[in-house]
């Protein structure tokens, strides 16, 4: 069996002229493909094969399998997953990606009818003891769409059918009728439309980059100087910061091609299953020095998706055993009742916009996340559900199928302090903050009383950075190279993160002409850095500062002691 590496669900355009290394073989061996194949053409021609979510083929693929801004509608090709990826998935990947073989189109009469759900279509949905009509109304819903699958899946906007009761009209009903998929909606060419529309996705399976009302830039000047405590303030500088109109599209990394050619002979098989298909990766002994440089010069979107299940094993000291019981418990999950499902409803359509894997309503993408979620509001009582889960879910379901995302999100919450900042009181959250205040004390003292003559709480700018991992507080890309360091560190570098932004932005803060209003709209902006590797590079140099990293400990030690004292109320800005 040749190692291969792993592509994640949307795969991004490779650079056409480069060659193929050498030095990674092809893999010869077969798994279960997904839907329908379709090509298709991108707009420089580079053709794209495509398999909209209710389509499965009998025909074997070489591939088991990335996006962002999150696995619902695109499945990967040749990863180090096994071939036990849901039927709802689609593969949306250059035809003859690097250091993997082409994906030949199936033919129609070689593909099977499928059920288009995850883990287990054809299970029973009756009302539980307890459970509230409207809450059994989505979660049927959900279910009995996982059976039929939905019109359009990827393209059009769907019906709405939960918030919006069908049936309350005959006109209702027919809408609702018409948009189930068909048997003929597996075996269809794509129309014009939805070419179009394929050819205006970006490399990680947007097809329009949300608005935001303050967008800026987050310059590089400022991260090119060691992060050293600040003894003078500047009070002439600017209250704003330079404006951008649109978020600039991702580009390909200029080296991508030979960071994969790197991590491929970094890695290496760690676990097979009976069919040989590779179902982890370990670092090489040889090559364990260089995993954290590489990282944080950013994981190769091919490698993403086992990178990731890699560090969060490594992190949480978990393996096979236990990604088994969560697969489980992921499905058990689904057959139970949850007190949350009406808010996850009314959250899954407007968590990620603009994505092709979450844009139609019940749409495969749109279930998966639903299905996550609801599974994970069941597992602990304390945290239940709570909007900043579904960002971070939706990103997972980007590179891994619902039952891996989910045993991700069980990672995060008990291994990576997330159960504290899903909390209620987000306690977590808070210790955070108070560790960022500390810092900013101590490195920027002048910003910090900056902080305190404009009355600006940190909690008023930072909380969404931390709950949600800073998804939707920067573009994709720079999302997922955060979460690439985070899942190999640990929590602390968003503290970093958020210091940088400070940094990077001080001299704005501590302006003559500052005031609560233009400091707290500067810090709730969406920021766009001029340079994501000196941010990256930035971020790396402050948290190898072993006596900074002391004092942050120290500092949640000093939280705890707080809170447990009562004092915990005034201890923050």
């Amino acid at each position: 069996m040749h190692n291969v590496a792993p592509t994640p669900y949307f795969t991004p355009e490779p650079d056409r002229d480069s060659a193929i290394s050498p030095s990674s073989p092809k893999s010869t061996h077969t798994s279960r493909t997904p839907s329908q194949s379709r090509k298709s053409e991108q707009p420089n021609g580079a053709p794209w094969i495509i398999t909209p979510p209710p389509r499965t083929s009998s025909r074997a693929s070489s591939h088991n399998g990335d996006t962002s801004h999150l696995a619902c509608h695109t499945v990967r090709t040749p990863s180090p997953r096994p071939n036990s990826r849901p039927a709802s998935q689609t593969l949306l990947t250059p035809a003859t990606p690097p250091m993997t073989p082409p994906n030949p189109s199936v033919p129609s009469r070689a593909r099977s009818k499928s059920p288009v759900s995850s883990p287990d279509s054809h299970r029973s949905v009756a009302p539980s003891e307890g459970e509230d009509a409207e809450s059994f109304h989505v979660r049927s819903t959900y279910a009995q769409l996982d059976m039929t699958g939905v019109k359009g899946d990827g393209y059009e906007e769907g019906i709405e059918r939960t918030r919006a009761r069908v049936g309350m009209s005959r006109a209702s009903e027919l809408r609702a009728e018409a948009a189930l998929a068909d048997e003929n909606e597996k075996n269809r060419e794509l129309t014009a439309k939805e070419l179009e529309t394929l050819a205006s996705l970006d490399r990680y399976g947007f097809f329009s980059i949300p608005s935001h009302d303050r967008l800026i830039l987050l310059p590089a000047s400022p991260l090119l100087k060691p992060f050293a405590r600040l003894t003078a303030i500047t009070t002439g500088g600017p209250s704003q910061a330079a404006s951008l109109t649109v978020v600039p599209p991702p580009t390909t990394p200029a080296k991508e091609l030979s960071r994969i050619a790197k991590w491929n002979r970094m890695l290496e098989p760690l676990r097979r299953d009976m069919g040989g298909n590779i179902e982890i990766w370990t670092v090489k002994a040889s090559k364990e020095r260089k995993l954290r440089e590489r990282t944080y010069k950013g994981v190769p979107d091919r490698w993403r998706g086992a990178a990731w299940e890699l560090f969060t094993a490594r992190y949480s000291k978990t393996g096979k055993r236990e990604m088994e019981q969560w697969a489980e418990e992921y499905r058990e999950g689904l057959d139970k009742a949850s007190s949350y499902d009406v808010q996850i409803d009314l959250d899954v359509p407007r968590t990620i916009s603009g994505h092709i894997m979450f844009r139609t309503r019940y749409g495969s993408g749109q279930r998966s996340l639903f299905h996550v979620l609801h599974s994970f509001s069941l597992r602990c009582p304390d945290c239940g559900y709570c909007q900043g889960m579904g960002p971070i879910a939706a990103t997972l379901l980007c590179y891994f199928d619902p039952e891996k995302a989910y045993a991700s999100l069980v990672r995060l919450h008990d291994s990576y302090a997330m159960h504290s900042i899903f909390q209620p009181g987000f306690p977590g959250l808070l210790e955070s903050i108070y560790v960022q205040e500390r810092i900013m004390q101590e490195m920027m003292p002048g910003v910090y009383e900056a902080f305190k003559k404009h009355m600006i709480s940190t909690t008023s700018y930072a909380t969404k950075w931390y709950i949600t991992l800073f998804a939707n507080s920067v573009p994709f890309q720079t999302q997922l190279r955060l979460w690439d360091v985070f899942l190999l560190e640990g929590y602390d570098i968003f503290v970093i993160v958020a210091i940088a932004i400070v940094w990077v932005y001080r001299d704005h803060i501590t302006s003559s002409s500052a005031s609560f209003e233009t400091v707290l709209s500067l810090l709730s902006s969406f920021f766009v850095p001029e340079d994501e590797n000196a941010l990256l590079f930035w971020i790396s140099k402050v948290l190898d500062d072993k006596k900074l990293r002391t004092n942050m400990q120290q500092w949640r030690e000093e939280w705890k002691q707080l809170v447990a004292t009562g004092q915990d109320g005034k201890a923050l800005l």
